[in-house]
């Protein structure tokens, strides 16, 4: 089937064709099995599978928001204490379809480490929403990690809402998918409440990439800071779409956006639409997109020390994506993402 999702939330022109991104031969699973390849590392937090639906704001789109509705295989819902978690999505020949739903409360200060990794050469289809809500005073940290394989669909729908002095800080490593769709919505309610968003992406052979952030202001003094570094190789195509919209009520709120692409290949794509929009006065936003090659002088450098050409691509690739991944404080989970990305480097 087709599908056209991931829409903008504001139309530009036709001619960026970057308002919503249209995918062919999608097979969306109507009646999945149970997913019973998932690890739960937990501490202390209430963890229900009994949820109410809710629909989110944006998100991926109605056929997508239906399916999870009606036919989800993994339902959590979260009550955090002061710990760690982790949940862990293992693809598989036996575990190939995976559609959840994630619910996190944020009562009190945790960080939450959820992994898609395949262990399996088929396609694997995922489709997850995740809603995330800090309560006042409350910090969560949310790393998201899709390892999946480059036959495999990735939908991910993320929304949030910030209270007063709340903090959500989110590390997303977006590697692997033929098609890695991400839907980012953050409803920044609250006095003095923040949102840190911090992302990787990496995109070789014909994999697609589109992420769409969107961040709306309304408490006074709120942020919201959105940093992407990326890597794209082959005819890899990627669309960033990040909007921040100062909504009424939020005077002297910050926002900054800044996104920036390094081109292996002269076949690959990169397209980027930043947006700022604004009803409220005394408010400060910025925003920058890039993209470029490797740095002739940097590889000549490096290669002079004895590397050879792969593995100083490897060590600059590895050096601008090392701030974003040294935030994961799971030394096997970093782990696991920088062998990840030497080899989806070689």
């Amino acid at each position: 089937m087709e599908l056209k999702v991931n829409e903008t939330p504001v139309r530009t022109c036709r001619n960026f064709e970057i308002n919503n991104i249209k995918l062919t031969d999608v097979k969306i699973p109507e009646n999945s099995k149970e997913f019973k390849n998932i690890e739960i590392i937990k501490q202390k937090s209430v963890i229900e599978n009994d949820m109410q639906n809710h629909n989110f704001t944006y998100g991926n789109g109605q056929v997508l928001e239906k399916n999870v509705f009606e036919n989800a295989n993994h339902k959590i819902k979260i009550e955090t204490e002061k710990e760690n978690i982790k949940i862990i999505y293992n693809f598989d020949d036996e575990n190939l379809s995976l559609i959840n739903e994630i619910e996190i409360v944020g009562n009190k200060d945790a960080s939450i480490i959820i992994e898609y990794k395949s262990n399996t050469t088929k396609r694997c289809f995922h489709n997850g929403m995740i809603r995330a809500i800090a309560k006042e005073n409350c910090k969560l940290n949310i790393v998201i990690i899709n390892l999946l394989n480059n036959q495999s669909e990735n939908f991910e729908a993320i929304e949030n809402e910030l209270y007063a002095n709340s903090k959500i800080n989110y590390t997303i490593i977006d590697l692997g998918g033929k098609d890695s769709i991400t839907n980012y919505y953050a409803n920044i309610l609250g006095e003095n409440a923040q949102n840190d968003l911090k992302t990787i992406y990496l995109g070789k052979d014909n994999q697609v990439k589109d992420l769409n952030y969107i961040a709306e202001l309304r408490g006074k003094k709120s942020v919201v800071d959105i940093d992407v570094q990326g890597v794209l190789n082959g005819e890899c195509k990627k669309n960033f779409k990040g909007t921040i919209d100062f909504k009424k009520g939020c005077k002297k709120a910050k926002g900054n956006e800044n996104e920036f692409c390094l081109l292996l290949s002269d076949k690959a794509k990169s397209i980027a639409l930043p947006m700022l929009l604004c009803t409220e006065d005394e408010v400060e936003g910025n925003h920058s997109t890039a993209s470029g090659k490797v740095d002739s002088k940097s590889l000549f450098y490096i290669m002079s020390r004895g590397l050879n050409y792969k593995e100083a691509v490897k060590l600059i690739v590895k050096s601008n994506f090392n701030k974003i991944i040294e935030r994961i404080k799971d030394e096997e989970v970093k782990q696991a993402v920088l062998d990840e990305i030497d080899n989806r480097l070689d």
